[in-house]
């Protein structure tokens, strides 16, 4: 059913919670600030600043929600900006400003809340950690970061907020970083989202240069408004690409870094190697979602002079969003294979969040915003509970995260079992029940209706891919027989407790995203929601459920098939290894992406590593040297005329100074008698030279 979107209500003034909006993103970064200054052992200090610090963020985040949602209510959208110029150079400026709308509006509630369930969650798994406070400032900085990116209306503060949640990444992935293991994950974070960046930066650099600002929304003068978006279409770039477009794949390729799209997804399997809170916030509320979230925001940009087009109720996407689409579907397989056969219980779920990532941006390529945002935050609920369920393990388990050395854990961590069911069938999209089978079902329709069906196909095996390894991490972990060398227990309330309320909403979010009533999606749109059953008798859409279902059973049914209750040895090989082990061994070892870039990209880079150092050190070293050493030739004879020329006429003639001055001297010695002879003398002289001149 297409309905006609409200629209934007003309801004007069902003309202009061848009006024004070810059305090959400504020009030953590303040709070990591003071917790910086705290001593190690002030751990309760810390963890109220930083915990209280985000709670009021939250409560902010509920007030403008609310506002935005009274405006819809109403009839109307709401898009409230307030902008200031931050220096100007002569007749330009440069501006920034903050931005309040349904997307901004969503996006904070989701951030904010999940991020303050992580929070909690922290106290009871880094209880026993010495650098508690550390952590703590850490994550406060972390939060207000992402704040930051979804608050900002202008592309420079975004771009601010965005680099700031790039370097804490590298701070809390290698927040142990006495481990190798974690130090190089760190660094492989900070230097594969640098590649996205520099391309992000680009693009913003030539989106000023073309607009002649960086703001979003500015009364019809933003860039991401009517009067910039017609100008950039007017200008080609190359091959056939409008400036629009140029500039919407340059952004892309940011959000491809930051969101562990393929090819620039190695980075996020490793940052499990940070604890697991961190793996919990940056694979599901907060770095990964700054990826889409930037999609999002400049889709008027990436959809500009390619809208829908619905002939036939099939939907035809070019451009920008063409590759979008298919970046992200391929993402989605490719991660879903890798996962497979992987051991680890965090390194699954991190393939599977790059996987559901590639959903995320195919969602919004073929969808548009509300599609792929849904899937966004019913999955920021179910793999944040995921990846808390996982630590819930390995804290309960002593440190053990090798699947192969777990089971049984559903009798001896019972909450922990319920909820990280929850949370997998969520994630596999268990029909009609869970959140995750309405919004990954919106995908799949969106796909469906595509002009091009190579994406939909490929979803749909991700889908069933997704099922299998899902249910062969559970059953692993949480049936047949314990395998590890001390009994495991269950995990304090304080860890528990988040989980419960994260697995409550895995199921409750997906009320507001079904086809009776897709509330999330008129929000988003603008457009007025309305309940009515018959939506599901939409031509093709049961037979699209059904299959969607029929993948699911199939994947689940197939993993319970293969490793249900076996137990098998942590040292006998897996079911599918002995089927098929020369793909086993390619599957479990990423198949070899990290491999490749290490003979290619890394080993040309060490090469021109050593180029340089012989250029620095044989050829600038040698001009370098060769200038110096005429130089000193130069010095050398200066000193030999300055000795051997100046000095010594200089000190010759002092020398004869000196004697006359001698001379002189015994002269005007002050003694009478001396002056009488000299005045003799002369009176003599004087007379031979008068006798001399009388002579005939």
């Amino acid at each position: 059913m297409i309905q006609e979107a409200i629209p934007f209500t003309p801004q007069t003034t902003a309202s009061s919670i848009t006024q004070i909006l810059w305090l959400i993103p504020a009030l953590p970064l303040v709070a990591s600030g003071v917790i910086a200054l705290l001593r190690h052992t002030q751990r309760k200090a810390a963890a109220a600043l930083a915990i209280g610090s985000l709670s009021v963020s939250l409560l902010l985040s509920l007030a403008a929600f609310a506002h935005v949602l009274a405006g819809w209510a109403n009839g109307h959208a709401v898009r409230e900006t307030v902008n200031f110029t931050w220096f100007q150079v002569g007749a330009s400026s440069v501006s920034m400003g903050w931005v309040l709308d349904p997307l901004a509006a969503v996006m904070l509630v989701m951030v904010s809340f999940v991020g303050l369930l992580i929070f909690i969650y922290s106290i009871g798994y880094m209880a026993h950690d010495w650098n508690f406070t550390r952590f703590f400032c850490f994550l406060s900085l972390f939060a207000g970061a992402m704040l930051g990116v979804v608050v900002a209306n202008s592309m420079l503060l975004l771009f601010m907020s965005w680099e700031i949640v790039g370097l804490t990444s590298y701070l809390l992935i290698g927040f142990w970083y006495e481990r190798p293991s974690a130090s190089a994950a760190a660094k492989k974070a900070f230097l594969t989202t640098r590649v996205g960046d520099v391309f992000f930066f680009l693009g913003m650099v030539w989106l000023f240069s073309q607009t002649g600002t960086l703001l979003f929304y500015n009364h019809g003068a933003g860039s991401l408004e009517g009067l910039a978006l017609n100008n950039l279409l007017a200008q080609h770039a190359a091959f056939g690409i409008t400036a629009a477009g140029a500039i919407g794949l340059l952004i892309f390729a940011g959000a491809m870094g930051k969101s562990g799209q393929v090819p620039l997804h190695v980075w996020l399997p490793d940052a499990m190697e940070g604890p697991t809170p961190v793996s919990a916030l940056i694979h599901a509320a907060t770095m990964v979602a700054a990826g889409v979230y930037l999609v999002a925001r400049v889709y008027p940009l990436m959809s500009a002079g390619i809208p829908l087009m619905r002939t036939s109720g099939v939907t035809a996407v070019t451009g920008a969003l063409a590759v979008v689409t298919w970046v992200g579907a391929v993402t989605a397989v490719f991660a879903a294979l890798i996962a497979i056969a992987q051991n680890d219980i965090k390194r699954i779920l991190a393939y599977s969040t790059v996987s559901q990532l590639g959903y995320m941006m195919a969602g919004l390529g073929l969808g548009g915003v509300a599609v792929g945002l849904f899937h966004l935050i019913t999955h920021a609920f179910f793999k944040s509970l995921l990846f808390l369920g996982a630590g819930s393990v390995i804290h309960g388990a002593h440190e053990e995260q090798d699947i192969r050395r777990l089971g049984g854990l559903r009798a001896t961590m019972p909450l922990t079992f319920i909820t990280y069911a929850i949370g997998m069938l969520a994630l596999c999209g268990f029909p009609l029940v869970f959140s995750g089978f309405w919004s990954k079902d919106g995908i799949l329709e969106a796909a469906h209706s595509g002009a091009i069906q190579g994406p939909y196909y490929l979803l749909v095996f991700g889908a069933l891919l997704t099922a299998f390894y899902m249910m062969r991490q559970v059953s692993y972990v949480f049936f047949g027989y314990w395998r590890g060398h001390h009994p495991a227990h269950e995990s304090p309330r304080v860890m528990t407790l988040p989980m419960a309320v994260l697995a409550f909403f895995a199921i409750a979010l997906g009320a507001i995203g079904t086809p009776a009533w897709p509330w999330f999606r008129s929000f988003l749109n603008g457009q007025a929601a309305h309940f009515d059953w018959r939506e599901f008798a939409e031509p093709g859409l049961f037979a699209l459920m059904a299959m969607s279902s029929f993948v699911v059973f199939l994947g689940l049914g197939v993993g319970w098939w293969l490793y249900g209750n076996k137990s098998p040895s942590p040292v006998a090989p897996d079911a599918l290894e002995k089927a098929a082990p020369a793909l086993w061994a390619g599957l479990r070892d990423r198949l070899y992406v990290d491999e490749f870039y290490g003979v290619s990209f890394i080993a040309f880079y060490n090469w021109w590593a050593r180029v340089a150092d012989w250029l620095d050190r044989r050829v600038w070293g040698g001009i370098v040297a060769l200038v110096a050493w005429l130089f000193r030739g130069w010095a050398q004879l200066n000193r030999l005329f300055d000795v051997y020329w100046i000095n010594s006429g200089f000190d010759k003639t002092c020398d004869e100074f000196s004697s006359s001055g001698g001379l002189l001297a015994r002269v005007q010695s002050g003694r009478v008698q001396i002056y009488l002879r000299i005045l003799a003398l002369a009176v003599v002289v004087l007379v031979a030279i008068l006798l001399w001149s009388a002579r005939p």
